[in-house]
């Protein structure tokens, strides 16, 4: 989701939607850190994915968010990369913002959004 707002790549709705949320101080997994710095780009394209990442709050592994993933992970077939990102947000009490919501669809109690789609 962070890609494609950077690239101004949402329809108009998902971009306002995301501009809310990006003049405050958005907070991401470490999951999704690892993946927007270990995205292949071009250099000034990666410079702003480290700008966006060093500007967020990157919320670490915690017991807790590990206890979490390990029970969505034994509820549900998800890959490990998304369970921890949903845990993360499920233990933060925040809404998870993906444009892959089939992934995260099953997690009870997790209120997943895709500004593609508002």
């Amino acid at each position: 989701m962070v890609i494609d707002y950077l690239g101004n790549r949402l329809p108009p709705a998902g971009m306002e939607f995301m501009h809310g949320i990006m003049n405050n101080i958005p907070a991401i997994s470490v999951i999704t850190k690892i993946e927007l710095l270990g995205f292949n780009t071009n250099r000034a394209h990666y410079q702003i994915l480290e700008s966006f990442v060093q500007d967020a709050f990157v919320l670490d592994l915690s017991e807790s968010i590990v206890e979490s993933c390990i029970k969505i992970r034994k509820e549900l077939k998800i890959k490990l990369p998304d369970a921890i990102i949903a845990a993360t947000a499920f233990e933060n009490k925040l809404d998870l913002l993906t444009r892959n919501v089939e992934d995260f669809k099953n997690i009870r109690s997790l209120v997943v959004l895709n500004p593609h789609s508002l």
